[in-house]
């Protein structure tokens, strides 16, 4: 079997798909990689380091050649894929039916590696918890830097200064990691979350939890660990505990997403005028509509009463060395599970459960159920 990595496109993308290390465990289990020149530098991966390691590395056209398994991080352009090839990567399938129905129409079997189920079997093939858990540190550190005063207390000759105080919205891992790092960096962490499960992960960190409790919070969570789109009542009460909690904060981080669907509007503009001058709010859902009233992807947003928020559309590309290990990591565990060692390839069991959960093309068509219409 020939394992392809192609170098990626997507504006401000870094990572790749592959490392050294996860190279030689495909070679060891009996698969040739090939690697498109220039594919690692984002992430500090040199050509030689992919030779070193046994790939070959080449132009695109001569890594697609004879591929049979197309490993990225974003979905590739479809021109060029060979047909029949299998594609294992994030391919943000609500938002991009169009280049689904191309890969379908040229024969592509395309795996949606986000729509990874939430099941002990595939944990370590889970990007988004590999990714969001980078995510979640990365918009602490940003945070810091913007702030621009020092988040633990200090107690000096010349006088005290107070502790920062953070407030975490959204305790998925990316809210876990951030409680987790404010909490490192000395900040009085506080979080909430609709999901009333998250509260006792909020107090192992050493966080205070915030929570409105009421039946519908009770039945906020999906089977698969997700959080769902909640009432405009419970919206209501939501916002009441935001505008009296976020006056006291000095780091406000948003990173409630809901598949498929817009971000939540967590922060309203209102709201961002209650804070101090010189306060900080980071909205990691910016790229799917923010959280955060006024945030701009990619932009420093400064408010008339001296507030800045911040928003990076591809948190895990700005830590691509990392993100990339963790990434391939979780690509060669998927490869690893369903490889046949006889045959040397790819076996996909139409009734597995992953399998089921990420195919999203196959015969020509589109054939994930939450993608159909």
């Amino acid at each position: 079997m020939k394992i392809a990595v192609l170098a990626e496109t997507a504006a401000g993308e870094k990572r790749v798909a592959a490392t050294p290390e996860t190279v030689k465990k495909f070679g060891a289990l009996g698969a040739a990689v090939a690697i498109e020149s220039g594919a690692g530098k984002g992430a500090n991966i040199p050509d030689s380091a992919f030779t070193d390691a046994g790939a070959t590395v080449g132009s695109r056209a001569d890594t697609l050649k004879g591929a049979n398994l197309v490993l990225g991080i974003q979905g590739p352009d479809p021109k060029g894929l060979p047909a029949g090839v299998a594609l294992a990567a994030s391919l943000n399938p609500y938002q991009s039916k169009d280049r689904l129905e191309a890969y379908a129409k040229g024969g592509v079997e395309a795996l949606a590696m986000e729509f990874m189920p939430r099941i002990t079997r595939a944990q370590s093939m889970d990007i988004l918890s590999s990714q969001a858990n980078l995510a979640g540190y990365k918009a602490v550190i940003d945070a810091a830097e913007a702030y621009g005063r020092a988040f633990p207390m200090m107690m000096t000759a010349a006088g005290t200064i107070s502790a920062a105080r953070a407030f975490i919205m959204g305790v998925g891992v990316a809210g876990l990691q951030a409680i987790a790092t404010a909490r490192r960096l000395g900040a009085v962490v506080s979080a909430t979350d609709v999901r009333l499960a998250t509260k006792e992960q909020i107090l192992s960190l050493g966080g205070k939890p915030i929570f409105i409790e009421d039946e519908e919070t009770k039945a906020a969570e999906t089977a698969g660990g997700y959080a769902k789109e909640m009432s405009d009542a419970y919206k209501a009460k939501q916002a009441a505990l935001v505008s009296e909690t976020i006056a006291k904060q000095d780091i406000v981080i948003t990173t409630a997403l809901i598949p498929g669907r817009p971000a939540p509007r967590l922060v309203t503009a209102e709201q961002v005028a209650t804070m101090k001058p010189g306060s900080v709010i980071v909205d990691m859902s910016v790229v799917q509509g923010g959280n955060v009233e006024g945030s701009k992807a990619d932009e420093a947003v400064v408010t008339a009463n001296g507030v800045t928020i911040l928003g990076f559309s591809n948190y895990p590309s700005r830590l691509a060395a990392d993100a990339s290990a963790l990434f391939a990591r979780n690509l060669l565990t998927f490869v690893t599970t369903f490889f046949d060692k006889d045959t040397k390839s790819l076996k996909l069991p139409e009734d597995d459960e992953i399998v089921k959960a990420i195919r999203v093309t196959g015969g020509g068509a589109i054939v994930h159920p939450a993608l159909q219409g």
